[in-house]
């Protein structure tokens, strides 16, 4: 193992490689991730709430319904899709994005999110190395992206993603690989949680109206226990930006009132992710330019 992390610290560019092209298969995990875990968690919630009034025996057998069954199937013609038919990318440009067998138009998401985790991936490999920082980082992304996609789809931001790799950054923290030392990390926990629901609280006393979900506070939880709680005010800065020119664009585009509720955690997530790789420079840059 020594030896081989020798040989991908000399050829920096296997080793990114290796992550894109690993990467590509993850992004496809993701996909199913992101569309069943939702459907999950409300099948979990239905059937606790049937067994705690005692419905459950009224109810015939409910179809296995996880992360690896059933088989992906097409939407369209529900027929199961094919190994070769499921390769990461490659198969949707051979099949010029259609399926098989009804040619049905297949959704560009899985492409794009296929796509989009191997080119963050390899950005991490590209600048960290072949580094325990990065091992981290990159599974970070990947949990970043399922969240984006799940907060898109269904407005949630789902516990059993982001309080995983909230103990996964805290635990982290231990190591000789940190970012920061474990005290930072257990205050920039608490400075992320506590800053937006000091804000979300603020916002309902004021309007009577929730401006945001407990999700978006363990999603700033996660930066502030990797961070420390220095970086948080560029997160929440470029999040709120970007979150106010992107989310007010598109729902201009889409004839949508203004007060209709836009997802707020793909934007933490994306200023989180540039904040982990750039972040110091940054803050820098724009305290070299206060002349501070």
């Amino acid at each position: 193992m020594i030896e081989f992390l020798a040989v991908l610290q000399q050829m920096p560019w296997l080793f990114i490689s290796i992550v894109a092209l690993f990467s590509l298969v993850v992004g496809s995990f993701l996909n199913v991730l992101i569309y069943r875990l939702p459907i999950m968690m409300e099948r979990e919630w239905q059937s606790e709430f049937k067994a705690y009034f005692q419905q459950a025996q009224e109810q015939g057998a409910v179809a296995t319904f996880n992360l690896a069954v059933p088989r992906s199937a097409c939407p369209s013609c529900n027929t199961p899709i094919a190994a070769y038919d499921n390769i990461p990318l490659l198969s949707w440009l051979v099949l010029k994005g259609r399926c098989r067998h009804c040619q049905a138009a297949i959704s560009t998401r899985y492409p794009a999110v296929e796509l989009l985790t191997a080119v963050l991936s390899a950005t991490i490999a590209w600048q960290q190395g072949p580094t325990l920082t990065a091992a981290l980082l990159i599974f970070l992304t990947w949990g970043l992206i399922a969240l984006s996609f799940i907060d898109i789809d269904k407005m949630l931001l789902p516990d059993q993603l982001t309080l995983p790799l909230l103990w996964l950054v805290l635990l982290f923290s231990l190591s000789d690989a940190a970012l920061v030392t474990p005290a930072q990390a257990i205050l920039g926990a608490a400075a992320g949680y506590l800053s937006l629901w000091l804000v979300y609280w603020a916002f309902k006393i004021l309007t009577g109206k929730e401006g945001m979900g407990y999700g978006d506070f363990k999603l700033l939880a996660i930066f502030g226990a990797l961070l420390g709680w220095q970086q948080l005010p560029l997160i929440i800065l470029l999040s709120s930006l970007v979150g106010a020119i992107i989310g007010t664009s598109l729902l201009a585009i889409q004839g949508k009132d203004k007060a209709t509720p836009i997802p707020f955690g793909p934007y933490i997530a994306a200023a989180g992710w540039i904040a982990m790789l750039w972040g110091e420079q940054i803050t820098g840059l724009y305290l070299g330019y206060l002349g501070l």
